[in-house]
């Protein structure tokens, strides 16, 4: 089973790894698209970019050090409200395992990195203008590398970006079936928290629905794809 992340606006600062080396990252079949993508991001700074505000500055520092930062796991650099409620770095050793084993994150820089794959800090989204580029002429064939039962827990957009076939879309709901906002990221968080603290080994949905059956874990079928129902959106007691 793959669990399919979407990356974050915010990111960690820092890091103790080597600088970023691409033959490293998995999937080495999205090789050209992250050249391409790196090669624009260049670009984008050799033109100049936004300094404007502290924030601006910042972003524009992480894009020029792109290549020689010190680098940090992919499941580590990415921070904010889905990767505040994974809590990753708090796991046990054998759940954390699973997470580098099982989780997928999305980026708009490179594509699809799994959670262990060493990465910089940068600032480029799914809505990033790089010079020369177009985000979906990048990415739009990268799903074909994820193979197997994958649980797509990405945005609307970045699924768009880059479709993966097959894979089953998870929406997040209130106990009333409203749709959620803040709290959707939050429960996708928790989710995948559940799933690593009980490392779970499921390669379709309804070996992972009889799972969560058992564990009394709110995941049922939708109308398309699955469902996951947050009932406390504190998410207390969520492992």
């Amino acid at each position: 089973m793959i669990v399919l992340l979407p990356p974050s606006e915010t990111k960690a600062a820092g890091g103790t790894g080597a600088p970023l080396s691409t033959a490293s990252l998995g999937f080495p079949g999205l090789a050209v698209g992250r050249s391409r993508a790196l090669a624009a991001l260049d670009r984008l700074v050799a033109e100049g970019q936004d300094t404007s505000t502290p924030a601006k500055a910042r972003a524009a520092a992480d894009n020029a050090a792109v290549r020689s930062a010190p680098t940090m796991p992919a499941i580590e650099r990415y921070t904010g409200v889905l990767y505040d409620a994974l809590g990753a770095a708090e796991l046990p050793a054998a759940a954390r395992a699973w997470v580098d084993d099982h989780v997928v994150i999305q980026s708009a820089l490179l594509g699809f990195v799994r959670a262990s794959d060493p990465i910089p800090a940068y600032k480029v989204s799914e809505h990033s203008k790089l010079p020369g580029e177009r985000m979906r002429d990048l990415w739009s064939g990268a799903g074909d590398a994820i193979e197997g039962f994958a649980l797509d827990l990405r945005s609307k957009a970045y699924a768009a970006l880059a479709p993966v076939p097959g894979a089953e879309p998870v929406e997040i709901v209130s106990p009333e079936g409203k749709a959620l906002n803040h709290w959707n990221k939050a429960g996708k968080g928790a989710l995948v928290r559940w799933l690593a603290l009980a490392g779970v080994q499921a390669e379709t949905a309804d070996a992972l629905l009889e799972w969560a059956a058992s564990a009394s874990v709110p995941l049922t079928r939708a109308e398309r794809g699955l469902r996951l129902v947050v009932q406390d959106p504190r998410l207390v007691g969520a492992g």
